[in-house]
């Protein structure tokens, strides 16, 4: 089945449209490592705060909420697609929140994925929760998981990344500020995810030419640090203002490389 490239530039493409159905036409066992930061269900009409001020917590259509079931039987479509589509020595990173990571784990192992790691963010500049009924939320979960399967060996650069720790094993919990505004001067998604969380995402589970791939492109974060870090990149994604952002975002990076 021949896949229709949104955009293309070298070792880097966007596909337009519903994952479900691209994921379908994706080669079976072509893809050396998934990141997903899949919808968290979280747009309910409540509030927020941002920059200070109370903001609707509401994100678009792709993530109203949901019922449990929907919910679930949702990440158990899309993980199962990714599971096809990942060679046996790949692993697949999944980024969330206590809205939506409990499914995602349990659906992982439905589907036939081993936890390795649950890696904590830690934000250092958290929301505050304008509540006061609650504690601050500043954390994020993310799961890295490999093939269940007997003989598979997945990729640890785990000499790199003691190095990049100050010579001591690295724990599984990331210490880092939100977003940084200079990553978002092309345009704004409402869940982008700071370049340095991805940077030691890619640079742990992967190497130069690897094919990485985002099921839920967004602004196209995943894509962008993989270019930079010399591996290969597919995004995928429903909204064309999202996939717009992500080649403005990929054209700047090429302009700035010039200079």
């Amino acid at each position: 089945m021949s896949i229709k490239y949104y955009y293309e530039d070298k070792n880097f493409k966007l596909i337009h449209g519903d994952s479900l159905k691209i994921l379908k036409k994706i080669e079976s066992k072509s893809i050396d490592m998934i990141f997903a930061d899949p919808p968290y269900f979280l747009s309910n009409n409540g509030i927020s705060c941002s920059g200070g001020k109370m903001v609707s917590v509401n994100k678009g259509d792709w993530d109203k909420l949901i019922s449990i079931e929907e919910k679930h039987k949702f990440n158990k479509k899309w993980i199962k697609l990714c599971y096809n589509i990942l060679k046996d020595n790949g692993t697949i990173w999944i980024s969330g929140t206590m809205h939506n990571i409990y499914s995602v784990g349990m659906a992982l192992e439905e589907e036939g994925f081993k936890i390795i790691n649950n890696i904590t963010w830690k934000k250092l500049n958290p929301p505050p929760n304008i509540s006061c009924r609650a504690f601050v939320h500043s954390t994020e979960t993310i799961l890295w998981a490999k093939k269940d399967l007997k003989n598979s060996k997945h990729k640890f650069n785990y000499s790199l990344m003691k190095e990049l720790n100050n010579g001591k094993q690295m724990k599984d919990v990331w210490e880092s500020s939100l977003t940084k505004p200079s990553e978002k001067k092309c345009g704004k998604h409402p869940t982008q995810k700071p370049m340095e969380i991805l940077e030691k995402i890619i640079l742990s589970s992967t190497d130069e030419n690897d094919l990485i791939l985002d099921p839920f492109n967004g602004s196209g974060t995943t894509g962008i640090v993989s270019n930079k870090l010399n591996r290969k990149y597919i995004g995928i994604e429903k909204e064309k203002e999202f996939l717009d952002l992500t080649i403005r975002r990929k054209e700047n990076e090429k302009n700035e490389e010039k200079f």
